[in-house]
């Protein structure tokens, strides 16, 4: 039996390298709506990772006044603030109630819609893994306005370096685990951390041996370097605390500025425009359901520079439409005005599907493993003294810190093949028959681009998690091809959520994507030397699933579409491909709108949404301009 006894004895309170020092308790928070002054300079709906972010770095001057309109209320609950497991904040009290149509490709199934509800938004209830994606991913979006553009890998570090203080790894963790990290990569300023637990199980360190032996694979040297490939990653935690660190804690509590005011439990149901120029926004209590009773308790209150849209991949297409800024059909059905026919609102809507893949080591000699903290008394008590005692252990751990992203062709014979395919596809027949032309166009581009990735090692299509356990972890496809639409409900356009469509599997392509990454990740398990010796046994989808066809419908069966990290709906691309926002965030058609949230991503990063919605925050206040604390809009 193995048995590494560092990770075993590691005790410690970790310190913060670098600790950013706040005043006061926290910004002013409105009781009710009657609390709400008549304007401010900047109106932010939305009160989640991109909105306090903006609403932080505006305020930051203490003379630009800046109110946030949040949906959900602000909560202390301890499964916000925990740690251990990573899921704990995903409650329903925290998570709005949608469900997507059924999806005809999944054998009709439904999908929940699972985003954050809380002053906080979805950084208060995901999965606390800290990572950005592939260089390319970010290179891609700047290239579909030309060589140019500031959105690009270079363009963003900077505000991927300025949205987390980085906190490295305990040295005994560092060197018993082997993480590599590289601080060049991150930065020391900000109230969000990136932080480690003070322990890892030392099968983690023999699962990510086990991919040396797969042609191909690189090992970059820090999850921030921007490279595809096996590596270590931290967590959304602040390691002094050892507690989820997010956009409330980072850029709302401990600061005392009456210029920042915020009110929660409100719902925007409309930006006001004077011809084509937002003025403001009118709200209603979160709830309202009823036009009478939106009509007796609506609040209405002006920007005098800017409405900042921050509501999310969901709700800020719905809120759009609901303003009459739109595409006309989808306008017209729910007997809504058109203002500005904008047809990229609510298309291109993009998620990431998590594949499922079960495989147990029947033999796993690694001790201790994850299973211990249910099977082993004797670790099980150790764990809760350490975690008593002062916060450290097994217990200190999200989800993991340790996964595969690796480009197509390390995991598949078919690369080129595929890659011709979906080069040479109409790639406008995979979309809705009523869809625009332009957005047409924008789709067409991307596969263009996607098409050449599958050709290179600069992307990362494929992702795993790699569980230190027993048992496998999750697969996700980081870059789907298929489309899917976010739309009001033609038949309560306010009073109800958006009808949301992931349109899972609609491009074929994607199926065959998946297949082979089913197909590699049983050859990772079953022929690699180190996991043979654990006795893997394949549990679904099972030994006897062998051809496309029986993969494809295993797909059908099991296939999740959502990773709950919408993107896409607001598109920042050319208006000729769709766009909806141009590359200083502003609303195509509409004076002082502008979107900073992760809508505005044409195409998903390879990786998880958080952190590259914190970097877009970051960057959409300083766009084009130095000074630190105001967005590029009073620049221009």
């Amino acid at each position: 039996m193995h048995y590494i006894g560092a990770f075993l004895a590691v005790a410690f309170v970790c310190e913060t390298a670098a600790l950013v020092l706040r005043d006061g308790s926290h910004p002013t928070i409105l009781a009710t709506s009657a609390d709400v002054a008549s304007a401010y300079d900047y109106v932010i709906v939305g009160g989640g990772t991109s909105g306090l972010t903006v609403a932080d770095r505006l305020t930051e001057d203490g003379k630009t006044s800046v109110l946030v309109i949040e949906y959900g209320q602000l909560s202390d609950s301890p499964r916000i603030s925990t740690v251990q497991g990573g899921f704990q904040g995903m409650d329903a009290n925290f998570l709005y109630d949608i469900t997507s149509v059924p999806q005809v490709n999944l054998r009709n199934r439904t999908a929940p819609v699972t985003i954050g509800k809380v002053l906080g938004g979805s950084s208060a209830v995901n999965a606390m893994m800290t990572l950005r994606g592939a260089a390319e991913d970010f290179d891609r979006w700047g290239s579909f306005f030309g060589n140019a553009s500031e959105w690009s890998w270079n363009g963003l570090l900077p505000y991927f370096k300025r949205a987390l203080t980085f906190v490295p790894p305990d040295a005994s963790v560092t060197k018993a685990a082997n993480i590599t990290y590289n601080t060049a990569f991150w930065g020391n300023t900000s109230g969000v951390f990136a932080g480690w637990p003070s322990y890892q199980f030392p099968g983690t360190t023999a699962m990510v041996e086990a991919f040396r032996e797969i042609p191909g694979v690189e090992f970059p040297g820090d999850s921030g370097a921007g490279r595809p490939g096996v590596y270590w990653y931290p967590t959304f935690m602040d390691p002094k605390t050892v507690t989820r660190s997010y956009a409330r804690t980072g850029h709302y509590s401990n600061y005392n500025r009456s210029n920042y005011a915020v009110v929660t439990g409100s719902k925007v149901n409309k930006i006001l425009l004077n011809g084509t120029t937002a003025t403001g926004v009118s709200f209603v209590p979160s709830g309202r359901t009823t036009s009478a009773a939106t009509a007796k308790t609506t609040t209405v209150v002006t920007a005098r520079k800017e409405v900042i849209l921050a509501a999310g991949g969901i709700h800020s297409p719905q809120v759009l439409q609901l303003s009459g800024i739109g595409p006309k059909k989808v306008l017209a059905a729910a007997n809504i005005s058109t203002v500005v026919d904008l047809p990229g609102v609510g298309q291109n809507f993009q998620d990431h599907p998590m594949l499922q893949m079960s495989i147990t080591f029947d033999n796993f000699t690694y001790r201790p493993s994850q299973d211990d903290l249910f099977q082993n008394a004797t670790f099980r008590s150790w764990a809760q003294s350490v975690w008593s005692a002062n916060k450290t252990g097994p217990y200190s751990i999200a989800t993991g810190n340790a996964a595969a992203w690796l480009p197509f062709r390390v995991i598949s014979p078919r690369w080129e093949e595929v890659a011709a395919n979906l080069a040479s596809q109409d790639h406008g027949a995979y979309l809705p028959a009523d869809t625009h032309s332009t957005v047409v166009a924008g789709y067409k581009e991307q596969m263009k681009s996607f098409a050449r990735a599958l050709r290179g090692n600069n992307t990362a299509f494929y992702n795993a998690v790699i569980s230190g356990g027993s048992t496998s972890g999750a697969l996700v496809d980081l870059h789907p091809l298929s489309r899917g639409t976010v739309n009001v409900n033609p038949k309560d356009p306010e009073g109800s959520e958006p009808i949301v469509d992931y349109r899972t599997l609609s491009n074929p392509i994607d199926t065959t994507l998946m297949v082979d990454m089913l197909r590699f990740t049983r050859r990772y398990y079953m022929n690699t030397t180190i996991n043979k010796q654990f006795s893997p046994r394949e549990n679904s989808p099972g030994a006897k699933v062998q051809s496309d066809a029986d993969f494809a419908s295993y797909l059908a069966d099991s296939l999740s579409p959502t990773e709950f990290h919408p993107v896409g709906t607001c598109a920042m691309l050319p208006k000729a491909l769709g766009g909806v926002v141009d590359e200083k965030l502003k609303v195509y058609g509409v004076n002082n709108l502008r979107i900073v949230d992760g809508s505005i991503m044409p195409t998903l990063p390879g990786g998880n949404t958080c952190q590259p919605v914190y970097a877009v925050a970051e960057k959409a206040r300083v766009l084009g301009h130095s000074q630190p604390n105001r967005l590029y809009t009073d620049f221009v």
